[in-house]
């Protein structure tokens, strides 16, 4: 990650995660999208259950965990996702984005791997291309995940 980035808006944790905040391999659970995402933008909660939902629908293997930064972080095999909330937008980061074809020029960013969309309203979803590139992050398995891209161990 980059310098430039905001730090995500976060309220103090509290309470069990579902499981005892773990899965069944050991791996850190994320907390539901209320958890992360301050109240005093509504909006934004919106965007993130419904950047939620639509990964969990392209790709249905797909794991929720919080990264060893406190990002909440999909998983197939393999982290490939996350995101980070702003002042005024949802940042959805691709791990190794730099790595993926994105024919229709969603993908932002200038660092080493991580490429990510800025989601600003729910109707972003719906972007073309943007279901084929969380299809395609989940698939790629060329590397090794970053270090402190895998769930935080409990």
């Amino acid at each position: 990650m980059t310098s430039s980035m905001t730090l995500p808006l976060m309220r103090e944790r509290r309470g069990p995660i579902a499981n005892g905040g773990q899965d069944e391999n050991g791996k850190r659970q994320a907390k539901a999208s209320g958890t992360y995402v301050r109240k005093d933008n509504p909006e934004l909660q919106k965007v993130v259950r419904g950047l939620r939902r639509f990964v969990t629908s392209a790709v249905p293997a797909t794991k929720e965990t919080v990264n060893s930064w406190g990002v909440p972080t999909f998983e197939a095999k393999l982290p490939y996702a996350g995101y980070l909330v702003g002042k005024q937008h949802v940042t959805f980061l691709f791990h190794f984005g730099t790595s993926l074809r994105d024919p229709e020029k969603l993908l932002e960013g200038t660092g080493k791997n991580i490429r990510h969309v800025k989601l600003f309203t729910p109707e972003d979803l719906k972007r073309r291309g943007l279901r084929e590139l969380v299809r395609a992050a989940a698939r790629f398995e060329d590397r090794e995940p970053m270090p402190g891209m895998n769930a935080r161990r409990g």
